[in-house]
């Protein structure tokens, strides 16, 4: 059986992008490494839902220890217009070389649902880490199956983030609301 690594952003994109791949006839491992959430409490929270998620809908999730902010941090100050190119490329260089390293086919990312993130950007990332680490990149773009994925989340009380994860995206969305 083909296996997939699936980074995974939270458990309200996590769901249906597993279900797609397994579809796909896939054997899918979730892997949880975001150094990008803040803060701490917001990390944590994000991650017991997706602890959560795996249990219910029965799929491995594995786990990068620790909480590498320093690491997402240092790539990202003194460039913050261009955060999201470093953020994904940290998180999906790791689970390329996750992939790699544990006898993967293939790694891709839930982010890949979200239509709040910059889709085009994510793929370049994906496809040249690709190139980089000599394993595939599977895309698809998934993002009209975005409400179906949180359909499958809401009956199941998860934790639902307000924002991206980052300290910037928490403050625009603060920013945004004080407007209003």
């Amino acid at each position: 059986m083909k296996k997939l690594l699936v980074h995974c952003c939270c458990a309200h994109c996590t769901a249906y992008t597993i279900n797609h791949w397994r579809s796909q006839d896939y054997e899918v491992t979730a892997l949880w490494y975001n150094p990008n959430i803040y803060p701490y409490a917001e990390h944590q929270q994000r991650l017991k839902a997706m602890q959560s998620l795996a249990r219910t809908m029965d799929f491995s999730l594995r786990v990068i220890n620790g909480y590498d902010i320093t690491k997402y941090f240092g790539n990202v100050v003194g460039d913050e217009a261009n955060r999201c190119q470093h953020c994904f490329q940290l998180r999906l260089k790791k689970t390329a070389e996750a992939a790699l390293g544990s006898g993967f086919n293939a790694f891709t990312t839930s982010l890949l649902i979200s239509p709040h993130q910059k889709h085009d950007l994510l793929v370049k990332t994906g496809q040249q880490l690709a190139y980089e680490t000599g394993i595939s990149f599977l895309y698809a773009d998934l993002r009209k199956r975005y409400s179906d994925s949180r359909h499958i989340t809401k009956p199941l009380d998860l934790y639902r983030q307000q924002y991206c994860g980052c300290i910037y995206s928490e403050r625009e969305r603060n920013a945004s609301t004080n407007k209003a």
